[in-house]
């Protein structure tokens, strides 16, 4: 019982010797952390310290050279502002140099002026007793020769014309000749380059147009009941629907492209679609007219963006647009349209005008054809109208006023235009020209080569493009043949309207026959 007492309380010691000796190990650690920390801390406040000084130091090393750089800057300033002020300096006093000198020439001009008009009075002077003495000499002249200056220069004056005419007539005729050799050769040569250069198609219009029909069963369908489809079709469209015997195809007749296009459009959409009744063609012939008021601003709009033109207003485009759907003399008008400014800008380019501003006014000159079904008075006059009311230039306004001659042309870009006209209209194919207006054009020509004294017989050949004239050998010289050809010329060019150029030629021949028995 004592050995068990005892080891307990040996075990309860040791338990307590081990304690003591733990709290003093953790007191032992805890002093030597403290330690530690301390020596830490004054070890981080020396670096603190030796870090402040060094980043003082190298701050008054760096405002130092700041303010080196800075010294030598201003030193550098105020150099350049002083060789500025000395060069101010200098150019002052050159200045100064030059304005006396001015001044001084001044005075010299001043005085040279005052000399000079010394000099002319001397002179008016002089000259006004100069003619004092002129008619005085003059009046004694006519005293003694009992003959006024106006007689005398009359007398003077018909004798050196009577004497000279002939000599006149034959030095204008040679010279004349010259012209016309060398103006024909360049004019032809130019003209020639700019038709090869721009070859259009020939586009005619008709004033009917032939639908194909798939059977002939299609055309009762068209008639309708009684008629009823037909008459519904003519009162809408405004067309004449011509249907005959002729096999699977009808024709639309109509003086106006415009309804005809809108017509044919509307009846090969009733054709194809099958359902042909009044509803459906008022319904059909709606859709269309809006159809082909797009395809007029697309026409337009491609006339625009060929020719290379900008700045144009949409109405007027609109308007260039419906020039597809007229027609003159069956010639398509905007063809013709495009046909005129395509070859007004080469010529234009050739002679070094402003090509846009003639490719503008080639393409305006009959944009009043596209509503001149629509209002009085000409087309030159409506286009003319339209011009201004668009803000189109004064050129492009006076090329369409002048382009048939009503209105003087002031620019040679309007001159440009007529020619242009002139040849797209001429050229072969391209119009369609009655008998009627063609005998009554030679007729013409050759009663104006008729009424001239001196002529004998006047025969109009090549279509109406060369006249040829005889002449009365004993009552016409050869000077004489050449001033009637140069009448008739003027008188054509004057009383007739005509495509193209006519020749004159007069013919003077002088025959002698014997008859031997």
């Amino acid at each position: 019982m004592n050995d068990i007492f005892i080891s307990i309380l040996v075990f309860v010691l040791g338990v307590f010797v081990g304690l003591v000796i733990v709290l003093v190990i953790n007191i032992i650690k805890k002093k030597n952390d403290e330690k530690k920390a301390l020596s830490i801390i004054e070890q981080a406040k020396k670096d603190a310290d030796k870090t402040k000084r060094e980043s003082i130091l190298e701050t008054k090393e760096e405002i130092h050279k700041l303010k080196l750089d800075a010294d030598k800057e201003i030193k550098e300033k105020k150099n350049e502002i002083k060789e500025s002020e000395e060069r101010l300096l200098q150019r002052e006093n050159n200045i100064d140099r030059r304005d006396l000198a001015l001044q001084s020439r001044e005075e010299a001009v001043v005085e040279r002026e005052n000399n000079i008009l010394d000099r002319q009075k001397e002179i008016q002077e002089k000259e006004e007793q100069m003619e004092e003495i002129k008619k005085e000499q003059l009046a004694k002249l006519e005293s003694i020769a009992k003959f006024s200056k106006g007689q005398a220069h009359d007398t003077i004056m018909k004798m050196v014309e009577e004497k000279m005419s002939k000599e006149i007539a034959a030095y204008i005729k040679e010279r004349e000749s010259e012209a016309k050799l060398e103006s024909d050769f360049f004019a032809k040569e130019m003209l020639i380059s700019c038709m090869q250069r721009y070859a259009a198609e020939i586009a005619n219009e008709q004033t009917v147009t032939v639908i194909n029909l798939p059977n002939d069963d299609m055309k009762g369908r068209i008639i309708g009941r009684e008629g009823r489809n037909v008459r519904t079709i003519e009162s809408v469209t405004g067309v004449d629907l011509i249907i005959d015997d002729t096999p699977e195809a009808i024709v639309i007749s109509s003086f106006d492209p415009l309804r005809r296009e809108i017509a044919r459009l509307t009846l090969e959409t009733l054709i194809s679609d099958g359902r042909i009744h009044p509803a459906r063609i008022e319904e059909v012939y709606d859709k269309m007219c809006n159809e082909v008021n797009t395809a007029i601003k697309n026409y337009g709009k491609e006339a625009i963006y060929s020719l290379g033109i900008s700045k144009m207003d949409s109405e007027l485009i609109q308007i260039i647009g419906k020039l597809h759907f007229r027609s003159s003399y069956g010639q398509n008008a905007l063809q013709h349209s495009l046909e005129v400014a395509n070859i007004s800008g080469l010529i234009a380019a050739e002679l070094g005008e402003n090509v846009n501003l003639a490719k503008r006014a080639g393409l305006l000159h009959d944009i009043g054809k596209a509503i001149d079904f629509e209002m009085e008075g000409s087309h030159v006059q409506i286009g003319a109208d339209l011009a201004k009311k668009y803000n189109e230039d004064d050129v492009v306004i006076n090329s369409i006023m002048s382009h048939h001659g009503d209105t003087e042309a002031t620019s040679i870009i309007a001159t440009i235009v007529a020619i242009a006209d002139t040849i797209s209209a001429s050229r072969p194919g391209a119009r369609n020209d009655t008998s009627e207006n063609y005998f009554q054009r030679l007729e013409k020509l050759e009663s104006i080569g008729n009424s001239i004294e001196g002529v004998d017989k006047t025969y109009a050949v090549q279509a109406g493009r060369e006249l040829r004239v005889i002449v009365k050998p004993d009552e016409v010289d050869d000077l004489m043949s050449h001033q009637i050809a140069r009448e008739i010329k003027e008188r054509i060019e004057n009383e007739m309207q005509y495509p193209g150029t006519v020749k004159v030629t007069v013919i003077r021949e002088t025959r002698y026959s014997e008859e031997a028995k």
